[in-house]
Formats: C-alpha cells, sequence, structure tokens
C-alpha cells in the first residue's frame, strides 16, 4: 500500500503513540537482565519495541514487545538511505566528501546528507544506481528476507522485485523514504550490526533459556565486503547524532561515541519512528533499533531521544564498567572478508 503524506499540518492521525503490557507475551529466560530492565525503562509507555544486539555474534541480548519486533514491520523511512550510501560507495558513486549537485547550484557531500536525512540527495543517489542495483544491495544487506535463526514468530519484511511507478516516486522514492518496503526492527538490526562489526552479517539468535547462553554459536548469513566502506559512512551517521536528526539522544546521554540513522514517515494515519544505532562502549560495541508506532508524538528524534535514555540506564547500572580481567572487543578496521556476489532546498525526512 502506498503511503499518503500531507502537510503536517493536515495530516490527521488515528493511532496511539502510547499502549499499556508492552511486554505481555515476552519469552525473556535467555535474555540479559540488566539490558532488558534498561531497554523496559527507556521506552516507557510508548508504543514501540526495543531491540538490543551483540554485534560481534548476532545474539539478542533484550527485545521489548516481541510481537511488534517480529512482526512484518513497516516502511523503513530513512533508515533505508544506509542500505542507499552502502550501495553508491560499493558502485563508486560517490565518497564521503564528494559534492553531489542537487540543482540550482547546491551541493551537499554524504556526510552532510546523512547527517540532516536528506531526501534529494538519496532520489540523485538512487536514481544514479538504478532500481536493479538498489535491490541487489539492499537484499544482500537482509532486506527481504527473515533475519533470525529459528526464532518462533518471526514475519518477513517485504522488498519489491519491481520499481515504484514513476508517477509515484520511482525509485528515488524508495531511496529517500523506503516507500512500497517493508522492514523489520530485526532486518534493520541485522545490517547495523554488519556495519559495526566490519561486514558480518550475522543470523540474529534469540536464546530462549539459560542453557542456550552457555551453548551459543554464532551463526554467519553472509560475509559483505563493506570493510573498506564503513570509515566513509562512520562521519555521517555519528554527525547524526552530533548535530544532526538524532541530537536528541545527546539531552540524555554523551558518555560516548553512538552512530546512527533515524527515520520518519506515516501511512494511513499511524507515523513510524525508527532509529537504528551502534555505540562504542568501554564493553565492546553493542547495537540498538527502537520502532515506534503512533500518531504526531511519534518520530525518528523520538526513538533516538530513547536511546540516549537507554544507555544512560546501562551506564546507571554500571554496565559499562569493565570487570576485571575483561579484554574488549576489537573489530578490525579490514578485516578479510568475501566480496559480495550474489536544512535543505529538500527538507529531510527524519
Amino acid at each position: 500500500m502506498v503511503a499518503v503524506r500531507r502537510s503536517r499540518f493536515t495530516e490527521r492521525f488515528t493511532a496511539s503513540s502510547f499502549a499499556d503490557n508492552l511486554t505481555a507475551g515476552d519469552v525473556t529466560t535467555g535474555e540479559d537482565p540488566v539490558v532488558r530492565a534498561a531497554a523496559i525503562e527507556a521506552l516507557g509507555n510508548m508504543n514501540g519495541t526495543a531491540l538490543a544486539i551483540d554485534p560481534s555474534s548476532g545474539r539478542i541480548l533484550a527485545m521489548v514487545n516481541q510481537k511488534l519486533a517480529l512482526s512484518p514491520g513497516a516502511e523503513p523511512c530513512s533508515t533505508i538511505k544506509l542500505s542507499v550510501a552502502l550501495a553508491a560507495l560499493e558502485e563508486g558513486i560517490v565518497k564521503r566528501d564528494t559534492p553531489v549537485s542537487l540543482g540550482g547550484g547546491y551541493h551537499l557531500t554524504l556526510t552532510e546528507a546523512l547527517a540532516h536525512s536528506n531526501n534529494l540527495y538519496f532520489e540523485t543517489l538512487g536514481r544514479s544506481l538504478g532500481f536493479e542495483r538498489v535491490k541487489h544491495y539492499a537484499n544482500q544487506f537482509g532486506l527481504g528476507e527473515l533475519a533470525g535463526y529459528k526464532i518462533e514468530g518471526e514475519q518477513l519484511g517485504r522488498y519489491p522485485d519491481q520499481e515504484l511507478p514513476k508517477a509515484q516516486g520511482g525509485v528515488g522514492r524508495m531511496c529517500s523514504f523506503g516507500e512500497s518496503v517493508s522492514m523489520t526492527p530485526l532486518q534493520l538490526g541485522a545490517l547495523v550490526s554488519a556495519i559495526a562489526n566490519g561486514g558480518t552479517l550475522y543470523y540474529l539468535q534469540h536464546p530462549q533459556a539459560q542453557e542456550d547462553i552457555a551453548s551459543f554459536e554464532p551463526k554467519v548469513k553472509r560475509i559483505l565486503d563493506i570493510a573498506p566502506l564503513i570509515p566513509e559512512m562512520k562521519p555521517g551517521m555519528e554527525a547524526v547524532v552530533q548535530y544532526g536528526t538524532a541530537r536528541s539522544l545527546r539531552a540524555n546521554f554523551r558518555e560516548f561515541p553512538v552512530m546512527g540513522k533515524t527515520g520518519t514517515c506515516s501511512n494511513n494515519g499511524t507515523r513510524y519512528g525508527w532509529f537504528g544505532s551502534f555505540a562504542d562502549t568501554p564493553t565492546g560495541r553493542i547495537v540498538t533499533v527502537i520502532f515506534l508506532e503512533g500518531g504526531r508524538p511519534t518520530f525518528g528524534p523520538k526513538a533516538a531521544e530513547l536511546t540516549g535514555q537507554f544507555y544512560r540506564s546501562l551506564s546507571a547500572r554500571n554496565y559499562f564498567t569493565p570487570k576485571p580481567g575483561f579484554t574488549p572487543m576489537v573489530t578490525p578496521a579490514t578485516p578479510t572478508v568475501t566480496p559480495m556476489s550474489e536544512g535543505s532546498p529538500v527538507a529531510g525526512t527524519r
């Protein structure tokens, strides 16, 4: 179904941004209790789901509101720009500091386009790539397939086989808003984890019991040839938090760097707010995804604000204090990988 977009002054929302009993039915025995408690505290009564992942293994540390997390997902909004940016970098269309002409003498670099979520920039990249290449890379990055390994109840998002009709914006609209795409929180978490760890796309696993943790073994879906691209991506993802669309995170947390991407859009009276990120903590990297559904109070910067609350809650619980004998995970800058085979003149969507 095509999203209907109207002026922010006339669009009417029928969904509620708040809900009770979000954790009803969650299976929690195999989760990290400290991480889960912090995620529940951060989410509060916002209608949404919070996901925390160890990017070095694909283990889900906490999944709050599992019914929504495992649902068919929703339009990814501007989080789709991560996939498009990686595709354009891989194809050599841009580097992080390449000025891209957006018309009228206006130019923008990848770093600034990510920071401010500029739609016209990513529409331009999408048209340069063409639908077939955009879809190829999106599929390689895990969109259109299950992200988890034998996670009961996980449903499949959707990446269409055909380009959005030109009258509805074509591939450009698909690359700026993710229109006609349905992405799940787990799919975004797996992609951000691959960026955080240097290119390994893990199957996400959700332990169900303590014995599952003791016998846990990571399962690799595929190795992505993105290690050389990550230094081109990180400045923009960090700028998102430093001064861009996720700067609301810093109202709650500033202790260590967080890099991510927001997304805001709406469909048939429901607004979506996304924020996928990873953080360089004293005890290694952690990936978070917060996805919100609702009305006017729901948007990407709100998801970023709650992510800051999540990190603050973990810090207050001394989660980032290294234990005696701890050796932090070091993500290699250039791991050995197998190449993949198979404001602005236009407002950004946050």
